[in-house]
């Protein structure tokens, strides 16, 4: 039996996706908890994400799939996959391996508080 090329109907049922048909994905580091990036998928990006136990995501910029690592080594091995209460987000837990932004810093997310700023 081969395995199905697309989403699971079941899941694809309880996506509420944008107007572009994406859903907010927010990958965690598995075991930390600390939250690595923001980025989103498409049915097809999740299925794969599902099916390969690798982050695929899609680029809004590039309007294409592509899995977290493949051209810069740093990636994500998925753990579990959450989809939130409203179907509208999904958590990735994954394992990162290396830098999960692009600017090389291990999060996305800037260490300094908005709330305490001097």
């Amino acid at each position: 039996m081969t395995e199905p090329t697309t989403l699971d109907p079941a899941i694809a049922a309880r996506l509420k996706r944008n107007a572009d048909g994406l859903v907010c994905a927010v990958a965690q580091q598995w075991d930390t908890r600390e939250v690595l990036m923001v980025a989103w998928m498409d049915d097809e990006a999740l299925h794969r994400t599902l099916t390969t136990g690798r982050a695929t995501y899609f680029s809004r910029s590039r309007q294409q799939l592509w899995v977290k690592g493949d051209t810069s080594g740093h990636t994500q091995k998925v753990h579990d996959v959450r989809l939130d209460c409203d179907g509208d987000a999904v958590l990735v837990l994954v394992e990162q391996e290396g830098a999960a932004c692009h600017t090389g810093d291990p999060t996305c997310f800037d260490a300094t508080s908005l709330l305490h700023q001097d």
